[in-house]
């Protein structure tokens, strides 16, 4: 069995459900982890009007409780994240043209520790244009 121990790995599996959630949500999914340089963007969708650049946030904790009271994940994402995705953001859309409307999207994922099994998902948030 994978273990999810590593912050990498738990990033991962937040990436993974957050395109499901997308997905699930009539979103197209056209890239994962775009690089352009050192800039990166987690996921890039569209829907039918916008192209959707999606910062994921994943964070882990041991009871629902803790994740109620805990810090929103989405404020891990200050003024250089923004910065930085947004570049990101710019260097796909000089390659990749479109008309649909470009808009920067944050997902928090939190999940809840299992001993000795996957993670389980407590909650997806959605942040539409959040910067």
């Amino acid at each position: 069995m994978k273990e999810y121990v590593t912050t990498q790995a738990i990033g991962q599996y937040g990436e993974r459900l957050a395109a499901r959630y997308l997905v699930f949500h009539g979103h197209k999914i056209l890239a994962k982890n775009y690089r352009a340089g050192k800039y990166e963007i987690d996921l890039v969708s569209s829907t039918p009007t916008d192209i959707v650049f999606t910062e994921v946030k994943t964070r882990i904790y041991d009871s629902p409780e803790e994740a109620e009271a805990a810090v929103p994940p989405k404020h891990a994402v200050d003024a250089d994240k923004q910065s930085f995705t947004r570049s990101a953001a710019l260097s796909y859309l000089r390659t990749h043209r479109t008309k649909k409307r470009p808009r920067m999207d944050v997902m928090e994922v939190l999940l809840l520790r299992r001993e000795g099994k996957k993670p389980k998902k407590y909650a997806i948030r959605h942040i539409k244009a959040a910067y």
